[in-house]
């Protein structure tokens, strides 16, 4: 059983379902790796391994993904009773627990999934990096001097190492699509309204729930299980192309894609590896039949929209101290979190309520404006995930004297990902290259709203062509 970790979420299921292992192997061989290897990542926070294996032997639910072990950001997917932390160290230091479970967990558990724990994740999810002061930095298993990436950069690091075969994650800004970048792993943020996020979140905002996983085809069965609308719901994406498993290997006819290889703004550098990744994968798609041209909407040129984008972020920081406040049963001071986050909130409070509207109102034209490169006849927008690969541990944390330094240096991090955030597309970063070096260099590809169906059936054409690069990670056990 010791290569059970080779497999990925679905091999493991079809492992487990045809008597191969039970799913108490499935979920102590889980157990056995990350105590193995997180001494080395820090990639898990919180565990429940007892529980988990009690719930294994006494037999998860009998869904696609029975026995399969699965972990949960420590951001806002709730599982009662269990620590909910969000990268905070004041509720860490109250060992704050939730009182309900979130529907995405529901989603799990009715699928099979058995939740053995929760992983690392920056303070309220607002940085591009995994380096808490709560829990300590998580190291990017193809080299522990570098980052993971954030938000989900402990899920990433979990994943890529072969603790488990696909972790939750969610991202409001890239935060799926950046820590799948920077350790070489398929990260798809689906459309608004394709994941129910209730009852902490509603589904209006920039944040969507889905995995990083290492294959299209965990992608895809794992949306099929989650995509699942819930009472109260306030956006429901339309539905095309389901199951969305069904869509790995279909032939999706000649395509017409455009490829942005540019800096998206003046003021960023794009690492030449990031700029040949993109290059060389519309090659590659032009070699698959599509046809494939150098173009971008003309709206990810608007720099203006940033201080739109910035003006919801910061007000967001400012509600989830509000919030926290409330799970303490206190306010919260500028103790109980982090510099950046104190800083953001207290910016937030010189929003007011018409310049937030004005934000949305920007943020809706914005969105209207992208859509048209696409109604123009466009099925595929393909773009680097991030301006550079994973940077050294430290560059993006902030200072004493510069608290916003990791709100700052995200930037070329978010750069090219956080535009769909606002538009609510989905988009889907593929392993497609590594730096001299050996650190993963990620590609992003974006499809209109509600075409997850589209972006998984290029996906997994690229990854059928062999274009996604198959090292193994330093710290990854045989």
């Amino acid at each position: 059983m010791s290569d059970l970790h080779e497999l990925d979420a679905v091999g493991l299921a079809e492992a487990i379902s045809s008597g191969d292992c039970s799913p108490t192997e499935a979920v102590q061989g889980a157990i056995d790796r990350i105590e193995e290897l997180d001494g080395k990542l820090n990639a898990v926070v919180t565990e429940r391994f007892d529980a988990a294996l009690a719930e294994a032997a006494a037999g998860p639910s009998d869904g696609p993904f029975r026995g399969v072990p699965m972990l949960l950001k420590d951001l806002w997917p709730a599982m009662a009773g269990e620590p909910l932390h969000l990268g905070v160290k004041a509720l860490k230091a109250a060992d704050y627990r939730a009182d309900v479970n979130s529907a995405i967990t529901d989603r799990y558990q009715a699928a099979g999934f058995v939740i053995i724990g929760r992983t690392n994740t920056p303070e309220l999810g607002l940085v591009a990096t995994t380096e808490p002061e709560s829990y300590g930095p998580s190291r990017n298993p193809w080299n522990t001097e570098h980052g993971t990436g954030g938000s989900s950069g402990g899920a990433a690091a979990a994943v890529a190492s072969g603790m488990i075969p696909a972790a939750n994650a969610s991202d409001g800004g890239g935060s799926i699509r950046i820590p799948a970048a920077m350790c070489g792993l398929v990260g798809l943020k689906p459309s608004r309204g394709r994941v129910p996020m209730g009852p902490l979140q509603d589904e209006w905002g920039l944040s969507v729930q889905h995995v990083v996983c290492h294959t299209v085809r965990d992608a895809a069965a794992i949306l099929d299980v989650s995509a699942i609308p819930t009472l109260g719901d306030g956006v429901i994406a339309p539905d095309h192309g389901r199951p969305y498993a069904d869509q790995v290997g279909v032939d999706s006819g000649s395509l017409r894609i455009g490829f942005w290889s540019d800096a998206p703004q003046p003021a960023l550098r794009l690492d030449p590896t990031c700029r040949s990744a993109v290059e060389e994968t519309a090659r590659r798609l032009a070699a698959l039949g599509h046809d494939v041209t150098q173009s971008h909407p003309a709206t990810l040129d608007d720099e203006e929209i940033a201080a739109s984008f910035t003006a919801i972020w910061m007000s967001g920081a400012q509600a989830s101290l509000v919030r926290i406040g409330e799970m303490l049963g206190r306010p919260v001071t500028a103790h109980d979190v982090e510099p950046a986050s104190w800083f953001m909130a207290e910016a937030a409070a010189g929003v007011s309520g018409l310049d937030l509207m004005q934000a949305q109102n920007a943020m809706h034209v914005y969105r209207r404006g992208m859509a048209e490169w696409w109604e123009s006849g466009f099925d595929v927008l393909v773009t680097p995930t991030t301006c550079m690969p994973a940077p050294r541990l430290g560059e993006l944390t902030p200072t004493p004297d510069d608290p916003l330094r990791g709100l700052t240096a995200s930037i070329p991090y978010a750069a090219y990902t956080s535009p769909f955030n606002v538009t609510g597309q989905p988009a889907i970063s593929l392993p497609l290259a590594q730096t001299p070096g050996g650190l993963p260099v990620g590609v992003q590809l974006v499809a209109a709203y509600g075409r997850e169906d589209v972006l998984l059936q290029v996906a997994a054409q690229l990854e059928a062509s062999e274009a996604f690069v198959n090292g193994t990670p330093l710290v990854h056990a045989s």
